[in-house]
């Protein structure tokens, strides 16, 4: 099996005013292809930056991270914005464009790519269906539950035939019953598609639901537990 992420004692640390702020003290960890995994931890264990890291939206201060086998050190600014085209992100607050339907939220990433017109409306409907709104895919998000705004963001994040999706707190901003329809969606994209899932998120009970939960405590992995 392919491995997607490889990090070897990874360490960053951020200066807060002049005092060093160590967010990583050594993080080991490997994801491979068609996992889907969860990173749990109390604020400030380190995980948002460890999803920032794995998503090359920030360089490392030491050890080695690898993404597909690339050193994300070792890469331009120019680079590292290739390799984020391969990353499909979901956030806790779904980010979409207000004036934009559900299917034209999802087009969005596939026109800023260059796919032309009816490809990328094409592919934004089969999406849409797939997360179950081919009936709402033409209301915009304030017409649509937050359950429903969460499966238009996976469903943009999968737009340009993403490698893997890097989800950060997917469930934080909607209800307890939306939020097990979302974890659920995901793992059926992870086994029916073979989508690669790494989730950071504060809920016990959600992180159990991945193949594999990495719990994070002051900058390390703690525990790795085999769900």
């Amino acid at each position: 099996m392919a491995t997607i992420v490889e990090a070897v004692e990874l360490k960053k640390t951020y200066m807060l005013g002049k005092v060093p702020v160590e967010a990583l003290r050594g993080v080991n960890l490997k994801v491979e292809k068609g996992e889907f995994v969860s990173i749990l931890g109390p604020s400030g264990s380190g995980k948002s930056t460890l999803l920032n890291l794995i998503g090359a939206l920030d360089k490392p201060t030491s050890g080695k991270l690898l993404i597909e086998n690339v050193g994300i050190s070792t890469l331009n600014d120019g680079q590292l914005a290739d390799l984020r085209r391969k990353v499909g992100f979901v956030f806790q607050f779904f980010n979409l464009i207000p004036r934009f339907t559900a299917r034209q939220n999802v087009e969005l990433p596939m026109a800023i790519a260059g796919l032309n017109r009816d490809e990328r409306r094409k592919r934004a409907e089969e999406l849409l269906e797939t997360v179950g709104l081919k009936e709402r895919m033409n209301h915009k998000p304030a017409e649509l539950s937050g359950g429903e705004q969460q499966r238009v963001a996976i469903a943009r994040a999968l737009a340009n035939n993403h490698r893997f999706l890097l989800l950060d707190e997917p469930t934080g901003d909607i209800d307890s019953k939306n939020a097990y329809e979302t974890i659920q969606l995901i793992k059926r994209l992870n086994l029916e598609k073979r989508v690669t899932a790494i989730m950071v998120t504060h809920d016990q009970h959600l992180a159990k639901e991945a193949n594999r939960a990495v719990h994070m405590l002051d900058g390390v992995i703690a525990q790795e537990t085999v769900n």
